[in-house]
């Protein structure tokens, strides 16, 4: 028994202070996304910040910037167009969603498939991403801009009229403005796609939010944050185990 209690021991002493790649660098399991994440050096617009490093490819960027999407056949004109700058925030969301590596720590396996068009290679367990703490600014400003659009819908993910081919209104739900369905930038961050995104209280460039985009100049800061996050998710795994042997082996004693 006191050779486990010396083992014991030595764990705790090691308690991991990093990730590695592989959390922080990796591709969703899901329908537009590359296996491994890679360059890049044409990402069209919007996309462009992920050019170095990107799980989309060209023809998935260029597809993010249109109004009726390709990419989920989803139609963001269903109560009329979205004004420019509310468009813009949804392709860049669209965008960091698709391209980014740095999804690592949030990603779940989806069971059973959201829709009946969703297409998964075979032998792939379809992947989306959850929780994803988004900076204040960003769920702030997305909100500000979109607030004189239009929708009648506060998830975007499910619950649609699909029999015409394309998503529509249900009966009894009507247009409303943005900040009528989204009363504040916590309603429109985490309500949109249904819990993919968390409006967190971090800022920008504390180290603690993702931003859904940035100036490519300035390099990616959701690197560092995916690191931070991997690890404590790792040291809280770690810790769990080695709390439970230390029960068992108290109890066993």
């Amino acid at each position: 028994m006191a050779q486990w209690w010396q083992i014991l021991l030595g764990l705790w002493m090691v308690m991991p202070t990093s990730s590695g790649d592989k959390p922080v660098n990796i591709c969703m399991n899901a329908k537009h996304h590359k296996q491994e994440p890679g360059p890049e050096d044409k990402l069209y617009l919007e996309c462009a910040p992920w050019k170095d490093n990107a799980c989309c490819t060209l023809t998935t960027s260029w597809e993010a910037h249109l109004d009726e999407s390709l990419l989920f056949n989803f139609s963001m004109m269903h109560c009329g167009l979205l004004t420019p700058m509310c468009h813009k925030h949804f392709i860049q969301a669209i965008c960091f969603h698709e391209c980014s590596p740095n999804l690592g720590p949030w990603i779940q396996l989806i069971s059973p498939p959201l829709s009946s068009c969703t297409q998964v290679a075979p032998n792939r367990q379809e992947e989306r991403v959850w929780g994803v703490p988004l900076c204040w600014e960003d769920c702030e400003e997305w909100w500000k801009d979109c607030s004189s659009s239009y929708t009648c819908k506060s998830n975007w993910r499910s619950g649609w009229d699909w029999s015409q081919g394309k998503n529509r209104c249900p009966v009894q739900a009507p247009c409303r403005p943005f900040s009528d369905v989204f009363p504040t930038p916590t309603d429109l961050c985490e309500k949109i796609w249904s819990n993919a995104f968390k409006a967190s209280s971090e800022h920008r460039n504390s180290g603690r939010c993702l931003q859904k985009w940035f100036e490519p100049t300035q390099g990616n800061p959701n690197v560092e944050v995916a690191l931070h996050f991997a690890s404590s998710a790792s040291a809280r795994e770690l810790s769990y185990s080695l709390s439970a042997i230390s029960l068992y082996l108290l109890l066993h004693s």
